[in-house]
């Protein structure tokens, strides 16, 4: 990095703001890409040539002006909490750190207005105290940041309920351009398609409105069952049925509650488990479903417990694979999409086909209004090629697979492309902001006739 450039910006944003010691810079390169065994030997070695962390939206604005003005790389990073190389830096340049961006600006009856590097579990907590809670957010809730999930992720704990990111659970944003002067835009309504799970290719995210739902007494409950089929006929029941209210309906397969080793003497061997988080006074209504599906409610923990000891969803979404990959580091995971119904005999096909070779871990939520069992499977790696048998497979019966294996976002997970490709036009003349994450097509110069 020529020392004139570094001189400039920290002038521009001050120099305890502009990190270059070699283990401060390698540390915030990475984000958890190690989760993939393809990802992890292709950017192990990537890393940034220094580190912005600015204060201040204006500095922020500052460091983005003098990098599109040196024709520097911008690679944008929260908490790096991500899965999916999104906050890695395939072509050197500066990883701009928002973490310090943690103003919480305003709650309101049913919104939150924060700039983008808070944390959602403080913001989590500091609701709870007013009477109100997140409505979504990632089991990495207590380190991610809001920018962070907005940009890398897409739902989680909440989603039974509220959905994905999608709908209706980001109002607002305020965004930087990549350019000599920066424009701050005002994004709202359908604009803000261009910056959801955009891994910060098309703008700089530096202040959301995300809406907020009521408090809610939570009990967090482990059913459990024979086999999977009826764990996951089970969860099913307890998904669509809107006289319970959750925010947490987790089924898994035997031998996935073992790894969870905080809780794992709690929980019945050889059985196959539905993690909960209902509302208080459920419980009953949750006996009877599992007894309907052949099964029983095991350990619970109360609601005035709740985030008082580890609680159930620091066991699911992508959790569930770390959990998998710290008791067998083989392991890997997937992430699918089955039919709403006829999800059963899916998974029975699959089951027939791969064995243990692949573990079912399904995530219920709605999308668009409607109850789907996402999905996290564990998957024995071997090879990349049989890997992507294994994807072949869940392709051709009709499962939908956002690649986790891949850092390019138009096959690793969901976004807007359209939208998102006018708005890296639009905000990054120079495709400066995290290249290499989505792939602009050339327009051509003749007219079609």
């Amino acid at each position: 990095m020529p020392m004139e450039w570094t001189k400039e910006m920290q002038q521009l944003v001050g120099e305890e703001r502009l990190l270059l010691e070699n283990e401060q810079v390698e540390k915030l390169s990475k984000d958890y890409y190690w989760y993939s065994p393809v990802l992890e030997p292709l950017l192990r070695d990537k890393r940034a040539d220094g580190v912005v962390v600015p204060e201040t939206e204006e500095q922020a604005a500052r460091a983005l002006a003098l990098a599109y003005r040196s024709g520097i790389p911008v690679t944008t990073r929260g908490a790096g909490t991500g899965n999916y190389g999104q906050a890695v830096p395939l072509e050197g340049g500066i990883v701009l750190d928002l973490s310090k961006l943690d103003r919480v600006i305003e709650i309101g009856g049913d919104y939150a207005r924060v700039q983008a590097g808070v944390r959602l579990g403080a913001l989590e907590k500091r609701l709870r105290e007013q009477g109100k809670e997140l409505r979504i957010y990632p089991s990495t809730f207590m380190k991610a940041t809001v920018g962070g999930f907005v940009c890398g992720g897409s739902g989680g704990i909440g989603s039974i309920t509220w959905g994905n990111l999608w709908d209706g659970n980001v109002l607002e944003a305020v965004v930087l351009t990549m350019e000599e002067v920066p424009r701050r835009l005002a994004v709202k309504g359908e604009e803000l398609a261009a910056y959801i799970h955009n891994y910060g290719t098309t703008g700089v995210l530096t202040e959301l409105v995300i809406p907020i739902s009521e408090k809610t007494e939570w009990t967090q409950t482990v059913a459990q069952f024979d086999d999977f089929a009826s764990a996951s006929r089970f969860s099913h029941a307890v998904a669509v049925d809107d006289s319970i209210r959750k925010r947490l309906v987790a089924p898994v397969e035997w031998p996935i509650p073992s790894f969870f080793k905080p809780i794992a003497k709690r929980l019945e061997s050889g059985s196959s488990a539905c993690l909960l988080e209902t509302a208080e006074g459920t419980e009953s209504a949750l006996a009877a479903h599992a007894a309907a599906a052949g099964g029983r409610v095991g350990y619970t923990i109360p609601s005035d417990q709740y985030r008082k000891i580890i609680g159930l969803s620091d066991f699911t979404w992508n959790h569930t694979t770390l959990w998998a990959l710290k008791a067998d580091p083989s392991l890997t995971y997937l992430q699918a999409g089955f039919h709403p119904t006829d999800f059963p005999e899916q998974i029975a096909r699959i089951k027939a086909e791969f064995g243990d070779e692949v573990l079912m871990h399904l995530e219920f939520m709605r999308s668009g209004g409607v109850v789907v069992p996402a999905a996290l499977p564990i998957v024995r790696f071997t090879t990349q090629e049989r890997l992507y048998e294994i994807v072949a497979f869940f392709r051709a019966n009709g499962v939908s697979i956002n690649d986790p294996h891949t850092w390019m976002l138009e096959a690793g997970g969901r976004g807007e492309l359209d939208a998102m490709l006018r708005a890296k036009r639009a905000n990054d003349p120079k495709g400066l902001l995290n290249p290499g994450k989505l792939q602009v097509p050339v327009q051509s110069t003749v007219e079609e006739r």
